[in-house]
């Protein structure tokens, strides 16, 4: 009972440094899948880059300190 207690906490701690990438990015990436018209950011001959400039650093802040707390 031990051994299966243990091998659900290793999996749950996964599924938890998965959500914890994925979830942050699933809020920019709803806002501009949105039919705006008056956002700025979509006129800008940058606005592309910068999104996913933006998405990179929101992916890669976690995962960056998750393997400096030795969590990834």
């Amino acid at each position: 009972m031990s051994m299966v207690a243990h091998r659900t906490n290793k999996v749950m701690g996964k599924l938890t440094v998965v959500s914890v990438i994925f979830l942050p990015l699933t809020f920019p990436c709803g806002v501009y899948g949105m039919n705006f018209e008056v956002l700025p950011e979509l006129k800008w001959s940058w606005g592309y880059c910068g999104f996913w400039i933006s998405v990179g650093v929101i992916a890669l802040g976690p995962m960056a300190f998750m393997r400096r707390m030795k969590l990834l």
